[in-house]
């Protein structure tokens, strides 16, 4: 009991809500759910709360994407509803099952996204402003009315697709569909590409492909030389290369730990 105790404190005391201890959740009324309107996106700033990047719930290391411009991504949604509803959200709002909202594990807090039911059509917006689902495969987790609107709430996951959308009109590119963010030996990734001859600098592995690109966004920043994510050995490796050089091997690899920071080590595939 003291553990349990222990970390839930830990969880809130980064931000985020500990929804991992709960047994059970339950659903809320039935209700009208023509009488309650998708939320109309507007251009928000980003909170302060709940935006923590790196952060870390039960051992597992979770990045915030930097934007949420051409997201676009299909998976699980799951839905939390009575156990959680009038607590406090990751960005310290109140956590209200009858309100159109959802917890997403990497999308920056608040974002707007449009969830289709892959397998009924139905579309619903929703607004993020919760971290969340840490458990399973689950992309998404709507809150209670949310999951009503899409028709799931009796079956408890759909499949979905999961858009962002850009309350500025700025981002007129059509969405890039990513990979989901689920564990690397269900992820649908492309197969190991053939690689140019040469070597490479891995400078990350992870288990979930967004923080994979996370890190690959980063490390651009600070070369021009390609950066590649590869699923391999069930994790998703960010690398540098191909390198043929060896100086210049030794001289990117340097430059990544004087300036970001970034340890790095040589492979060869």
């Amino acid at each position: 009991m003291c553990l349990i105790v222990l970390i839930g404190l830990q969880l809130v005391s980064c931000g985020y809500t500990p929804r991992l201890i709960e047994q059970k959740d339950s659903a809320g009324e039935r209700v009208d759910t023509t009488a309650i309107p998708d939320p109309v996106p507007k251009v928000e700033p980003i909170t302060k709360a709940g935006n923590k990047s790196p952060y870390q719930v039960f051992g597992k290391t979770y990045f915030v994407l930097p934007s949420s411009e051409n997201y676009r991504e299909t998976g699980i949604a799951s839905w939390y509803g009575r156990k959680f509803h009038g607590r406090r959200t990751s960005n310290g709002e109140i956590y209200n099952m009858y309100a159109m909202t959802a917890a997403h594990k990497s999308l920056p807090i608040p974002t707007y996204v449009r969830v289709t039911n892959i397998e009924n059509n139905r579309a619903i917006i929703v607004r993020v402003n919760d971290r969340g689902p840490f458990h399973g495969p689950r992309l998404i987790d709507l809150s209670y009315v949310a999951a009503l609107k899409l028709g799931f709430s009796d079956q408890g996951t759909a499949k979905v697709l999961i858009e962002a959308i850009d309350p500025s009109g700025k981002s007129n590119q059509k969405p890039l569909e990513a990979k989901p963010q689920i564990s690397a030996t269900t992820d649908n990734a492309s197969p190991l590409p053939i690689l140019n001859q040469g070597s490479y600098l891995q400078v990350g592995a992870f288990d979930n492909a967004d923080a994979a690109r996370v890190l690959q966004k980063q490390v651009r920043t600070h070369t021009t030389t390609p950066i590649l994510v590869q699923q391999k050995d069930n994790l998703f490796k960010v690398w540098v290369g191909p390198i043929t050089d060896k100086m210049e091997l030794l001289m990117i690899k340097r430059i990544l730990k004087q300036s970001a920071n970034i340890s790095a080590f040589i492979v060869s595939p």
